[in-house]
Formats: structure tokens, C-alpha cells, sequence
């Protein structure tokens, strides 16, 4: 069974900073692409970024050069560094992984950017 396990979610102002972290456990020994997605209330699930294998990485356009994403394949981890915070970014963000045709999800882990 596969798991997806996030961290580093909290309360930040903005401008702030945070670093959300991802552990896949399981008998996958690395999937195809992983990431994240975020949710806030009231609106639907938004990919937020995600890398491939290959390393090859995709960023919605609301985070372009505030966001970086970046893996460990042999540890099955991904992280996400967040810059720049804004209140808009306030969301529940999702670890992703996927392998052949199967997507994984993890929990949830609140950010809240607040004035």
C-alpha cells in the first residue's frame, strides 16, 4: 500500500516563507511524476507544481519564480520551497505521485498566509 505523508505546512505572513515536504512509503520504487496541488475553500483542487522522474517540472503560472519544487527520488520524497507568500495562497496542499495509471494522494497540510 502506498502512502503519502506532508509536512511543513503552518501560518505565515506575507512575503514569508515556507518548505512543505512529502514521503512516499510503498513498494513503488519511484513513480513517474510527483508534486502538489493545493485547495482552498469554496474552489476547486489547482496543481501547484510537479516534477517528473526525469526532472522535467511544471508550475502553475501563479507560482512561477515565488515556487520551487525539487525531489529525492531515492528517498520517494519531494518538497516544495514557497517564497514571496501571499494571502491567495492560502490553501490545503496535497502531495501527489503517480506511477503507470495510478494516482496517489496524500492528506493535506494547511497553509494559511495571513496579514
Amino acid at each position: 500500500q502506498v502512502q503519502l505523508v506532508e509536512s511543513g505546512g503552518g501560518l505565515v505572513q506575507p512575503g514569508g516563507s515556507l518548505r512543505l515536504s512529502c514521503v512516499a512509503s510503498g513498494r513503488i520504487f519511484e513513480f513517474n511524476n510527483m508534486g502538489w496541488y493545493r485547495q482552498a475553500p469554496g474552489k476547486e483542487r489547482e496543481l501547484v507544481a510537479t516534477i517528473a522522474s526525469g526532472g522535467w517540472k511544471n508550475y502553475a503560472e501563479s507560482v512561477k519564480g515565488r515556487f520551487t519544487i525539487f525531489r529525492d527520488s531515492a528517498k520517494k520524497m519531494v518538497y516544495l520551497g514557497m517564497n514571496s507568500l501571499k494571502p491567495e495562497d492560502t490553501a490545503v496542499y496535497y502531495c501527489y505521485a503517480d506511477y503507470q495509471i495510478v494516482n496517489y494522494w496524500g492528506q493535506g497540510t494547511q497553509v494559511t498566509v495571513f496579514s
